[in-house]
């Protein structure tokens, strides 16, 4: 067990409430998912569990790692009710009803409101990334949530940090909780941080430009402070001939499930973010993470470089700093307990060094779980035949109507042809390139 499981487990099991603090990484998931399950009662077809989540990729993991933890349990409905979805597929599997529902606040109040969702006979409710939801302006939905849920149950909640708008929700709502906090288990000595000095923002173009050729790393996320400078900068690295993806709040779900699984697959080499629309992310062997401006609290500059050097790789995090960041900069001295040396950028003539370009690329099917088809039909149909090999197609992701599949350039518009000219599931298949 990783740490949190083992401090938690044992009163989750107790039927205790717990405030559990730990990063993205930590075992949380399985320490909550373990604990509702062991007290689910499967014949009973009524919502038993609610876990509330910020964005709709959390959600989706969650659900995910409680079926995977479920699945000796038979006949067991675990139901996702996120915001960006249609309304009408969720009314009709409430209809049908769940024993656990995992959902961000926003979409839960709304099915809360019209009568759809019923929390009389629930005996859990999980806040997951709770200092997340309370940033997203999740207060209300919460409040009302707490108010229809039955006074007798077991409140789980998980967060990243506890800043002071967590305390009235744990002053009000849980009963004599217990507290386990444990430490990243990112290790930071697989981390090397670098701090470069900037002079005013017009700079910080240039000096990403300059760090991206420097570093030459094949998977980099930049974070941003605004919504508005993540897509700017995304648009201004793609002029420059760089393969740069923008994530934050305004993007349609459709454009923001594209744009990770594009950055997954490995088919973009960068991808600029803002914390609230990465939070969930959940990519394997992350090579670099630049911060285009420091974070304005230190822990979330620590979750921010976690995110790379994981599982004993070596990771790298650049963060540009002005003077006017000097404050941001003492308190993150203060919390990492080091002083921080700031670098000259680059010479100029990193320029001159050719780009690094994505090996891979990402092909979208019109069809999928709705239409009955499987990554094996897909692996199938690419590696049927002649001129493509297995290890030439890399990640294959499943929505409900579309599907995504990663495959080696070389063999892009070989994919291209095979797809739509042959069939799957004894029918053809739309499919186009994403670029």
């Amino acid at each position: 067990m990783t740490p949190i499981q083992a401090q938690s487990l044992p009163a989750i099991i107790e039927n205790k409430d717990v405030i559990g603090q730990g990063k993205t990484g930590s075992g949380k998931t399985a320490a909550f998912g373990l604990g509702l399950l062991n007290k689910l009662d499967v014949k009973k077809f009524r919502v038993q569990s609610l876990v509330l989540c910020p964005t709709r990729e959390l959600a989706d993991q969650v659900a995910k790692e409680i079926r995977r933890l479920a699945r000796g349990i038979h006949n067991i409905k675990v139901l996702t009710l996120c915001g960006g979805t249609p309304m009408g597929p969720q009314i009709g599997s409430l209809e049908h009803g769940a024993h656990i529902i995992v959902g961000t606040p926003g979409r839960i109040e709304d099915h809360l409101k019209k009568g759809r969702l019923i929390l009389d006979n629930l005996t859990t409710l999980v806040l997951d990334e709770a200092d997340r939801m309370l940033e997203m302006g999740f207060q209300d939905a919460i409040d009302l949530i707490f108010s229809l849920c039955p006074t007798e149950r077991q409140t789980l909640l998980f967060s990243a940090t506890f800043p002071e708008s967590i305390k009235p929700i744990t002053d009000r709502f849980m009963k004599s909780p217990i507290t386990v906090k444990v430490e990243s288990t990112h290790q930071e000595s697989t981390i090397n941080q670098h701090f470069y000095q900037v002079n005013d923002n017009s700079e910080r173009l240039l000096a990403i430009r300059l760090l991206l050729q420097q570093f030459q790393r094949e998977s980099t996320v930049i974070f941003c402070n605004t919504k508005i400078e993540c897509q700017e900068l995304a648009n201004e690295l793609n002029n420059y001939g760089f393969s740069a993806l923008a994530l934050h709040g305004d993007l349609e779900q459709k454009d923001r499930d594209q744009t990770l699984v594009r950055f997954a697959n490995k088919s973009a080499a960068i991808l600029v973010a803002t914390d609230v629309a990465a939070r969930g992310l959940d990519i394997d062997s992350l090579d670099a993470v630049i911060n285009y401006h420091i974070a304005h609290d230190p822990e979330i500059h620590v979750h921010r470089i976690g995110r790379t050097g994981r599982a004993g790789a070596t990771g790298v995090a650049l963060s540009l700093i002005s003077h006017k960041e000097a404050h941001k900069v003492i308190r993150l001295e203060e919390y990492l307990e080091q002083s921080i040396d700031v670098e000259d950028l680059p010479d100029a003539i990193v320029l001159n060094h050719d780009i690094v370009k994505p090996k891979m690329v990402t092909l979208q099917i019109d069809g999928g779980k709705k239409q009955k088809l499987r990554p094996g039909d897909i692996l199938g149909a690419l590696t049927g035949g002649k001129n493509i090999s297995a290890d030439q197609v890399g990640k294959i992701q499943m929505f409900p109507i579309r599907a995504y599949v990663a495959v080696h350039q070389t063999v892009a518009n070989i994919a291209l042809k095979k797809i739509s000219e042959g069939k799957m599931k004894g029918r053809n298949f739309r499919v186009r390139k994403l670029n």
